[in-house]
């Protein structure tokens, strides 16, 4: 079925389908990667200068998560300008699912910054090293913080009004980073107390919080990557074609994400005595329904039953079982 104009409550028609509302929120996405990106990078930037001077390990190392983290924003970038192209013979739905490869990648660098950190940490432990200039370090130390904890939020909200795993788990990751920054300032005000083991403590401490971000960001894009969703999403369809006339039942509803949207099946039984015309209109309002009041959904496929034949017992043929493939047949 095709997207379709229409209007009410407006001054004009406006279209539902699954192209314009995608390609909108994958240029919001961008649009966060850029800025998220500059903000990291002037980040950096201004530590690795401090880091000339004082020649602070545990803020290089600050230095270095920064750096990958404004990496990150590479994988992203290239997710969101592959999911605002249209969909072709070979990719029919498009190229959302890059998003997912994108999450997966975030996560994989924020483990690997995890290792790193929790790699240094015990270096120190075990090999204690005078930090220098302390001023300067606290200083860029704050700097980091900052930086990081900005792009963190403006990545996260973002993310969640697009409803990107991959962008809310990179803005998981800043903050991350934004943690780290803080264990070298609090690494810094227990050398200056006279305790140089405080760096390598804390570093630990802080190794255990990512490592829950890698926990928590893992879950959710693999989720996805998985085709899993929220239950609640099933229902709430079937909440929504559960009182449409004509519709008599919905007897079956799939979903899984593509992108940071969601592509919905719906199986509904209506009168078998309906014309086909009738059936084909109860379907466009079903779609058109479901399009129009759950906006998180990019597109969805409405399969018509007649009442007396709908269900999944009644498309199971046991003689069309075939080549290892479920029983699927015809009413």
């Amino acid at each position: 079925m095709k997207a379709h104009a229409h209007s009410h409550d407006g001054p004009g028609p406006h279209t539902h389908g699954a192209v314009d509302p995608a390609l909108l929120t994958a240029e919001r996405g961008i649009w966060a990667v850029k800025w998220s990106l500059l903000v990291l990078a002037i980040t950096a930037a201004l530590q690795l200068v401090v880091v000339v001077f004082t020649g602070s390990v545990a803020l290089l190392a600050d230095t270095m998560h920064n750096l990958g983290d404004a990496g990150t924003a590479i994988p992203l970038w290239i997710a969101f300008r592959l999911a605002g192209r249209a969909p072709t013979r070979r990719f029919t739905y498009g190229l959302g699912r890059f998003e997912d490869l994108a999450g997966i990648a975030v996560v994989l660098t924020i483990l690997v910054s995890a290792m790193l950190a929790g790699t240094h940490a015990i270096d120190r432990l075990l090999n204690p090293q005078p930090v220098e200039h302390l001023w300067a370090v606290a200083v860029a130390a704050i700097v980091g913080f900052v930086g990081n904890e900005m792009v963190a939020r403006f990545r996260i909200r973002v993310g969640e009004e697009i409803a990107s795993a991959a962008l809310v788990a990179d803005g998981q990751h800043a903050r991350a980073d934004a943690l780290t920054s803080l264990a070298v300032l609090a690494s810094v005000i227990g050398v200056w107390l006279g305790f140089p083991l405080a760096d390598p403590l804390v570093g630990l401490a802080i190794t255990i919080a990512i490592l829950r971000i890698v926990w928590e960001s893992g879950k959710t894009v693999l989720t996805r990557a998985a085709d899993g969703v929220d239950p609640e999403v099933v229902s709430e369809i079937e909440r929504e074609l559960g009182d449409l006339p004509g519709i008599e039942q919905v007897t079956g509803v799939r979903v899984r994400w593509l992108g940071h949207r969601m592509l919905a099946e719906v199986s509904v039984a209506i009168d078998g005595k309906l014309t086909v015309t009738a059936g084909h209109e109860i379907a466009v309002e079903a779609r058109h329904r479901l399009l129009h009041r759950l906006p998180y959904l990019s597109d969805s496929v409405v399969h018509v039953d007649p009442e007396e034949c709908a269900g999944d017992e009644h498309h199971k043929v046991d003689a069309h079982a075939h080549d290892g493939l479920g029983p699927h047949g015809h009413c």
